[in-house]
């Protein structure tokens, strides 16, 4: 196997075992015994994998973009492996099926949970469940940026002025996104105990917001967040994970102030003031606004908590906020906002262009200078189309395997979406723990494909059906 792959792996098998330790620490620290030797059968593994991988002796040769998509999608299947470990040798008697799915939804920051009672696990556990996301949630910012050729050219000005990473560069942009994520995570800490939330609930909350999971350290949200200066916050924060990681970044340290590396964030915040507009004059009737905003932020995150007085007549509208998503270089899913804004001009500019044939329409973003080409709008209808297939397989499986049509279509989206079941999308008492296993392998299968599948479609795309 190719070294930058198992390097690549590597590096997240160690810092997978950088956080058990700090579990077995924190475990020690308040006495929760129960489960902690589990911890240690992690650490130990993830530790042995991670040096093996630097250790490993092979001929270096040029990586391709075929191994990078290999190295991430192996990550999104071994990584959960070792993840679930500690819960499948836990004291609550969960089948490996469901220790795997419970892993693989926090690693996708999906947040499906088959607990039924957060109350009844271990802090200890609710911590792992939390650091799961947190992992995932870098996890997938390094793969985008792993698999930054394969985007198009605006897209990565909005990132970066090189035109391609090579092997150190890389690692460095690594290494710049671990302290951004890292810090902008106790950033959020602070606020959040600032708000006045206890330590714990501030530290498993702050994994979850920054990686746009879903996963709670309690059985509902309300019970934290129960002022209405608390859900104005934790709306706010939740919008960290909406906007690109390199937004606060490049505002501090950029010396060359480009409208390219602000764009997509200048159209997304025009995207949340409309609707906070729209909903605030359209659905604000009990003057319960702090509440739709919450869920409206969360949605626009993909992270998908809400409270529970939150209508659920509202569903439809939340789940097209949810599949718009957010920034490219955020750890929300979504198709993203620019895309979807893009390909919606380029079919006016289409239309007009057999209206007034003498005109010329062109193609560009107003903040960015280049134009976006035929084969990026190709790209952007390829993945609206991919969508509404996978959208309909899942659909069509979770109904055979007797799942009703309503929740089969809420929930294909929110998977696919990677966003947890609330009751903003009347779908807070779906209970994942009684599902036949066929269902659970399906939404392990399409959770990993949420994550992956914008990436890889592009190349697959370019190599079968954009040929120059």
């Amino acid at each position: 196997m190719n070294k930058f792959i198992l390097n690549y792996l590597g590096l997240f098998f160690i810092l997978l075992s950088v956080l058990s330790f700090f579990n077995i620490v924190y475990s020690y620290y308040f006495k929760l015994y129960l489960n902690i030797n589990t911890y240690f059968y992690t650490f130990c593994i993830s530790l042995i994998i991670g040096l093996f991988s630097f250790f490993y002796k092979s001929l270096d040769s040029k990586i391709t973009i075929y191994q990078k998509i290999f190295a991430v999608f192996i990550g999104y299947i071994l990584l959960p492996l070792v993840i679930a470990i500690p819960i499948y040798l836990s004291i609550y008697n969960v089948s490996f099926l469901d220790c795997y799915f419970e892993s693989i939804s926090g690693f996708t920051s999906t947040g499906f949970t088959i607990f039924d009672n957060i109350k009844h696990i271990d802090e200890s556990l609710i911590l792992w469940r939390s650091t799961s996301q947190w992992i995932g949630g870098i996890y997938f910012l390094f793969s985008i940026l792993l698999l930054i050729d394969i985007f198009d050219s605006s897209l990565r000005k909005s990132l970066t002025n090189f035109i391609t990473f090579n092997y150190s560069e890389i690692f460095k942009q690594f290494i710049k996104i671990l302290i951004l994520y890292t810090s902008l995570t106790f950033f959020i800490f602070l606020i959040l105990k600032l708000i006045d939330l206890r330590t714990f609930d501030s530290f498993n909350l702050s994994m979850t917001i920054i990686s746009s999971g879903g996963f709670l350290p309690v059985n509902s949200i309300d019970s934290i967040i129960n002022t209405n200066l608390k859900e104005i916050g934790m709306s706010f924060l939740m919008l960290f994970s909406f906007f690109s990681l390199y937004l606060i970044y490049n505002i501090i340290f950029l010396k060359d102030k480009s409208l390219n590396f602000f764009a997509e964030d200048i159209y997304l915040f025009i995207y949340f003031i409309i609707l906070i507009i729209i909903f605030f004059v359209l659905f604000n009737f009990n003057y319960n606004f702090s509440s739709i905003l919450f869920s409206l932020t969360s949605s626009m995150s993909n992270i998908g908590i809400s409270l529970n007085d939150t209508p659920s007549n509202l569903w439809f509208l939340y789940l097209m906020i949810v599949i718009i998503g957010g920034s490219f270089f955020s750890t929300s899913s979504g198709l993203r906002l620019l895309k979807i804004y893009f390909l919606f001009k380029h079919s006016i500019n289409e239309i007009l262009s057999y209206s007034k044939p003498n005109n010329v329409y062109i193609n560009k973003f107003h903040l960015i200078e280049s134009n976006v080409d035929q084969k990026d709008i190709n790209k952007y209808f390829l993945s609206v189309l991919v969508f509404i297939i996978s959208l309909f397989l899942i659909t069509l499986l979770f109904t055979i395997f007797n799942i009703n049509f309503d929740e089969a279509f809420k929930l294909g989206i929110l998977t696919l979406m990677n966003t947890v079941n609330s009751s903003m999308y009347d779908l807070s008492n779906f209970n994942f723990i009684d599902l036949n296993a066929q269902s659970k392998l399906v939404m392990i299968v399409f959770m990993i494909i949420g994550r992956v599948e914008l990436l890889t479609l592009l190349i697959i795309a370019k190599k079968f059906l954009f040929k120059n």
